[in-house]
């Protein structure tokens, strides 16, 4: 259905990288947004704050992309804000002090970088029957998010699921579907940004668009370090960032070798080296330019298997756009103009097909063996079972419940715990 992933000239590549800015774009700023409402910055910082953190993902994007004989993992990858970073930065940001939630951003980032090496190697437990579990519960557990931006994003509004948003959600998906079923070579890899470009000019007849945040955006913002002050340390929220950070790089294990399988690629330990040393670099800039941890985003891999274009000059274009938005807060206020539920259309699309890539490498383990339907079954079922009901972890110290709320650390813990319980593989010394 796709094109072959040959390399694009710089004009489809440009265009191409805004699909993937536009796609991670919501998710991106977020963060910033949720942290700074809750904190109750003003609005000039919340505006250095959004900035900064476009700025920033850019940065952190080339981080990855610029493989060298330190860190970069060299994959087709865009990073963003963590977004299970929200609740223990909030919390630290109120009980201590916006210092120390800074602090402990960059004692996590540098234990990040120290511990990439050991954490390579955590690449030997992970089979096909554990690597195909994680991406589908991946993917799964990001589709209740897409339905409720498709709904217009929350739930508790009085607008939530009304025929307005499904409308235009549901025309953003058609739109989509449509040029993937009849178009044609380049037309047929940008269908999403199509069908965002669709959805919003149906949506702006419906008067669903504002341009409020383009007019009230600054023209022009400088990256400063330490904006809100100089970083403050503290043992506890350090521990809390670090098991943050430790659930980032599950998940972003989970992405890798998510990839891996897209491109053909065989995932190395050095290989996931790179890539952990490129985002601890990536969390230790995000404190110290006053912004969030970043980790790598999962919701463009469903949009490179939708484009067929699967090089790293479109995120190439992608980083470059993010860092001039971030420069530039009027441009950047150009994307937030796109109704949710006009992304949560999109979204439904991509991240239901990185549900399929984890079923597709389902099906290369053989599942006469009982003991592969076991790992699968337990992981998936338990990572969805936590995703929805994260709270079952209430009876638990605080700590251990950052680390297992979240439903794909429960499903790879169960898919690698499994698989070793069960099958107890025998490892060869392989790099």
């Amino acid at each position: 259905m796709n094109q072959p992933s040959s390399e694009v000239n710089h004009r489809k590549a440009f265009i191409l990288g805004i699909q993937h800015l536009l796609a991670m774009y919501s998710g991106a700023v977020a963060v910033p947004l949720l942290i700074g409402t809750a904190l109750h910055f003003s609005s000039t910082q919340m505006t250095y704050l959004v900035s900064i953190d476009i700025f920033m993902c850019g940065l952190a994007t080339f981080l990855q992309l610029a493989r060298n004989r330190y860190f970069g993992i060299g994959l087709p990858v865009i990073l963003g804000c963590a977004i299970q970073a929200v609740e223990p930065l909030k919390m630290i940001g109120h009980e201590y002090s916006i210092g120390t939630m800074y602090g402990s951003i960059i004692v996590a980032g540098i234990f990040v970088f120290l511990i990439a090496g050991q954490f390579a190697k955590i690449r030997k437990l992970f089979p096909p029957v554990v690597t195909g579990s994680l991406i589908t519960v991946i993917g799964l557990t990001l589709i209740p998010i897409a339905v409720q931006n498709l709904g217009g994003g929350t739930v508790a509004s009085k607008s939530f699921g009304s025929l307005p948003n499904i409308a235009v959600g549901g025309i953003t998906i058609l739109i989509i579907l449509a040029i993937q079923f009849w178009g044609k070579g380049f037309i047929r890899s940008i269908a999403v940004l199509i069908g965002l470009i669709g959805g919003t000019i149906v949506a702006s007849f419906m008067g669903m668009i504002s341009l409020k945040p383009v007019t009230q955006a600054a023209w022009f913002h400088v990256p400063q370090p330490f904006y809100f002050g100089m970083p403050r340390f503290a043992l506890s929220p350090s521990l809390t960032m670090i098991i943050i950070a430790l659930v980032s790089m599950v998940e972003s294990t989970g992405v890798f070798f998510a990839l891996g399988n897209l491109l053909d690629r065989d995932i190395q330990k050095e290989d996931l080296k790179k890539g952990y040393r490129a985002e601890g670099l990536a969390v230790i800039l995000g404190g110290i330019f006053n912004t969030f941890p970043y980790t790598t985003f999962s919701q463009n891999v469903g949009l490179l298997e939708l484009s067929g274009i699967r090089t790293k000059r479109p995120i190439y274009w992608a980083a470059c756009l993010l860092m001039l938005m971030g420069l530039l807060p009027k441009i950047g206020a150009l994307a937030t103009i796109i109704p949710t539920p006009v992304l949560g259309g999109a979204m439904l699309v991509m991240f239901s097909m990185i549900s399929v890539q984890g079923i597709r490498m389902l099906l290369k383990v053989d599942f006469t063996d009982e003991r592969n339907t076991l790992i699968v079954a337990i992981s998936v079922g338990a990572g969805l079972g936590a995703s929805v009901y994260p709270t079952i972890f209430q009876a638990l110290p605080q700590s251990l419940q950052l680390f297992f709320g979240n439903g794909i650390v429960i499903a790879s813990v169960c898919a690698v715990g499994l698989n070793l319980l069960l099958k107890r593989p025998k490892f060869r010394n392989r790099e």
